[in-house]
């Protein structure tokens, strides 16, 4: 069997059961999701440390709003359930590996090992690590800046959240009663309470290794290289831990159903994972983690900031999505109720608009064939055809609202 071919990319132990919302059977899974998120936080940055005592807060708060809004049906969890697929699961998650993240792994233990080699060179590693923490609270505290304005704008603009949301599929949910006050607020603790744990491996990284000041411009020439080879990996791993995280009951409740569960708003991205799905993914996925810390501040902030612009699928509302990026990246439809597309979703055929047209930028013509025409992916594994009646209605609500 050919790893790009459909039996590859679809492959399933057991019977599929395609999710895109938690029921409130799922409460115990819930639960346990919640109680595994905040044993991987306290681990990855210690019981004492601010990171894990606003993590262990939101995680309880999560389990309060999910009651609110789902209520609790008290039934035997999927993990018992299905026990078997928490194997099956280990089993997924390290076929789809691809060599480059056990090149980024090699290269990261290689720097530890040289340096341990070479006592009597100034690697000034302490230094390298005081700069690398720097970094990293740097980097969740701008964001959560970022994160947090978008909040305001969201509760400032909450009836026009409401106005919109009831003219699309999320209908089945926001209605003329519900409190968008709460809606709106679990939308952005769930964003910041993943990014915690979706940060937690790049910890780990900085707390467990060595990085050397000689081997600093040499370490992060290779990483970008390593980051361009990845990119043209990245949708074809993405598609198949995505479809996972739908197909697989297990998955979708422990991994990726938190990050449908909230409103289609810039708050809840990270990426395009859960919360306890992003530490499992920067672990045993990407091997963004396993760059030098510069490397990584560079790619997580432009990565993290750009997925909350591109998660915005409520016009009118800051951060506001252009007309153009909206017209080039179908993954809105995934977040208004279809399961299509798995993969990342953008393309660049530009005979679509004349808008379309303006919109190259020098990146462009960086950033490989196989990421900017991701689409071609899903349409040739699931004949998904974009043109259709959720991504029209979108074109409606923008001209509507985004002015």
């Amino acid at each position: 069997m050919k790893v790009n071919s459909p039996a590859f990319f679809h492959k399933l132990y057991g019977k599929s059961k395609p999710r895109i919302v938690y029921y409130k059977k799922d409460c115990i899974d819930y639960l346990l999701m919640l109680a595994l998120s905040a044993f991987a936080i306290s681990a990855s940055y210690g019981v004492g440390s601010l990171m894990s005592v606003a993590g262990l807060v939101l995680c309880a708060f999560m389990l309060v709003t999910f009651i609110a809004r789902h209520g609790i049906e008290l039934m035997l969890p999927v993990i018992l359930r299905k026990s078997q697929d928490v194997f099956y699961m280990v089993i997924y998650k390290l076929r789809n590996l691809k060599p480059v993240y056990f090149v980024a792994l090699g290269l990261l233990l290689l720097e530890n090992l040289l340096i341990a080699k070479t006592p009597i060179l100034p690697h000034h590693v302490e230094l390298m690590r005081t700069i690398a923490l720097y970094l990293f609270y740097i980097h969740f505290l701008a964001i959560t800046v970022f994160r947090t304005a978008i909040l305001v704008d969201h509760l400032r603009k909450k009836e026009l959240v409401r106005e919109v949301l009831m003219q699309t599929p999320w209908r089945r949910v926001v209605k003329e009663k519900t409190n968008m006050t709460l809606e709106i607020v679990h939308a952005y603790s769930t964003g910041l309470l993943t990014h915690i744990i979706t940060i937690a491996p790049w910890y780990l990284v900085i707390i467990y290794s060595r990085f050397s000041v000689i081997f600093l411009p040499v370490t992060c020439a290779i990483n970008l290289i390593i980051y361009r080879t990845w990119l043209k990996r990245f949708n074809a791993w993405f598609y198949r831990d995505h479809w996972l995280g739908h197909n697989s009951e297990l998955e979708f409740v422990f991994l990726h159903g938190p990050h449908h569960d909230a409103i289609p708003s810039g708050m809840i991205a990270v990426g395009e994972n859960g919360m306890l799905e992003g530490f499992m993914r920067f672990l045993i996925g990407s091997p963004s983690a396993y760059y030098n810390p510069v490397v990584c501040f560079v790619l997580f902030t432009v990565g993290i900031v750009t997925a909350i612009e591109e998660h915005q699928y409520i016009p009118g509302i800051f951060p506001r999505m252009s007309k153009v990026e909206m017209l080039s990246n179908f993954h809105l439809m995934h977040h208004y109720g279809t399961l299509e597309p798995y993969g990342i979703g953008t393309t660049t055929r530009f005979d679509q608009s004349d808008d379309l047209a303006k919109s190259k930028t020098a990146i462009d013509y960086w950033v490989p064939a196989e990421l900017k025409d991701s689409i071609t992916l899903d349409e040739e594994l699931t004949g998904f055809n974009w043109d259709n009646p959720t991504y029209r209605g979108t074109l409606v609500l923008w001209d509507k609202y985004q002015k």
